[in-house]
């Protein structure tokens, strides 16, 4: 490389790393729950165009943090970040449209951006699509691709998967029954305080052999140290089932 090809790629990635500093303090604050200044970090960057920026200010409109919550700026600017490509602000766009939350609603739009932000690897995006599939709302009613996308996110950890998927093993629906799958799910799920997990993982043990027990704790012994935590703007409520 040239000396003049190397001052150049460092004059482009010395805005990108301002960028990114301040987006880390912006974290920082909202972290500390100081929202107000997380704002004033945010809220210049995104309209410079800064993707991270622009999901992160949508997030503190529809949630009212640091502003009035703001349902029709919180889909602007979680679709101006997501036509970017950011998975988490196409989950929050594809959530607001299949509510018809500061924007029209529009069921198969909807699915189409959490379907893009599912393949992505956003895991509300794989539950709310799950959900999605379930009700047969903007895509066509399809409880085994439920059941895949629930799975998805049950495996990256998120607990609502985990109880849906464990109930959908339990009951058949979408999957084979399987009592040593639901008793995973819903174990893991139950751990986190998902009450309607432990309920039903009572009534899942009192089937179980003393085998398909061993079993399973053997699999949720394996499952439970698979996850870690992210830190990411606030989300939406899931989509009701």
């Amino acid at each position: 490389m040239s000396d003049k090809t190397s001052k150049r790629a460092k004059a482009k990635a010395a805005p990108a790393r301002v960028a990114e500093n301040k987006i880390a303090a912006g974290v920082e604050a909202w972290a500390a729950k100081d929202f107000a200044r997380a704002l004033r970090v945010f809220k210049p960057l995104a309209e410079a165009g800064e993707a991270e920026a622009q999901a992160w200010l949508g997030a503190l409109y529809a949630n009212g943090e640091g502003v009035p919550v703001d349902d029709r700026a919180a889909f602007r600017w979680y679709l101006a970040s997501a036509e970017t490509g950011n998975p988490l602000a196409q989950s929050n766009v594809g959530a607001l449209l299949a509510m018809g939350k500061g924007t029209p609603r529009n069921d198969e739009e909807g699915a189409r951006w959490l379907r893009r932000a599912a393949e992505a690897g956003d895991v509300n995006a794989q539950f709310n699509y799950a959900v999605l599939c379930s009700k047969g709302q903007g895509v066509a009613a399809d409880l085994k691709e439920s059941a895949v996308w629930y799975r998805k996110a049950a495996e990256s950890g998120h607990y609502p998967s985990q109880s849906r998927l464990g109930a959908m093993y339990a009951n058949g629906e979408g999957v084979e029954r399987d009592r040593v799958q639901a008793y995973l799910w819903l174990a893991l799920a139950g751990q986190h305080g998902i009450g309607t997990a432990l309920n039903a993982l009572e009534s899942v043990i009192r089937q179980m052999s003393a085998e398909e027990k061993a079993a399973a704790a053997r699999l949720v012994d394996q499952w439970r140290s698979r996850t870690a935590g992210r830190t990411e703007p606030p989300r939406l409520n899931p989509l009701p089932g």
